[in-house]
């Protein structure tokens, strides 16, 4: 017989009210408060209740509180990492982040899923998908990503999407759905080349 959580983590259908599931949530809960009431001086702490709370961590990670998770240990994030305020990832599922990713403020993650049928809902059964995240992706505030999505590398997701399907590589994509706007070109490259060039003019 398969317990809640390896029902869980597989995709099916679970119930979260499970004693081995409430001792890991109470675990995640205890090490964001921690977290969430560190002071900007913290920074070693900080990082080391991440390490404690996720699955992996990179190096150069760094969140701003407050965050929140259900469990904390299926995230991986890779280096140089970046989550602006109010930080949300429900990880019933795994939820692995790759190199060189930003996320604006109240960006939420989310693997938890709900039955549309109503009765089998009212039964507290439900469901994850996992959902990835490639390497140099920048996700605007507000944006809301749901479960079971993939997210390709050197993206640009705008603020207030609800990103519902996959997102390829090197694209612009945006909106409620968020689909993709524009791929990122060469005429991009040359732009912000030229923008980093005057900053380290400036800099002189």
């Amino acid at each position: 017989m398969k317990s809640e959580k390896e029902l869980m983590l597989s995709g099916q259908l679970y119930k979260a009210l499970d004693d081995e599931l409430f001792k890991d949530s109470r675990k995640a809960r205890r090490l964001t408060r921690l977290f969430n009431n560190s002071n900007e001086d913290d920074l070693e702490y900080r990082t080391d209740l991440l390490k404690q709370l996720f699955k992996t961590v990179g190096e150069n990670i760094y969140i701003e509180p407050s965050f929140h998770c259900d469990y904390g240990s299926n995230i991986s994030v890779g280096n140089n990492f970046y989550a602006n305020y109010d930080c949300i990832i429900l990880d019933v599922c795994d939820v692995s982040i790759g190199n060189n990713v930003f996320l604006a403020p109240r960006v939420s993650i989310f693997t938890a899923g709900h039955p549309i049928d109503a009765e089998v809902r009212d039964e507290l059964l439900e469901f994850g998908k996992p959902v990835t995240i490639g390497n140099s992706v920048w996700i605007g505030g507000n944006t809301v990503i749901n479960p079971g999505v993939s997210i390709g590398n050197n993206v640009v997701i705008g603020s207030g999407s609800v990103v519902t399907k996959d997102i390829p590589d090197n694209v612009i994509a945006v909106g409620n759905p968020c689909r993709v706007l524009r791929e990122i070109n060469e005429e991009d490259k040359v732009y912000w080349n030229k923008k980093r060039e005057e900053y380290y003019q400036n800099r002189k």
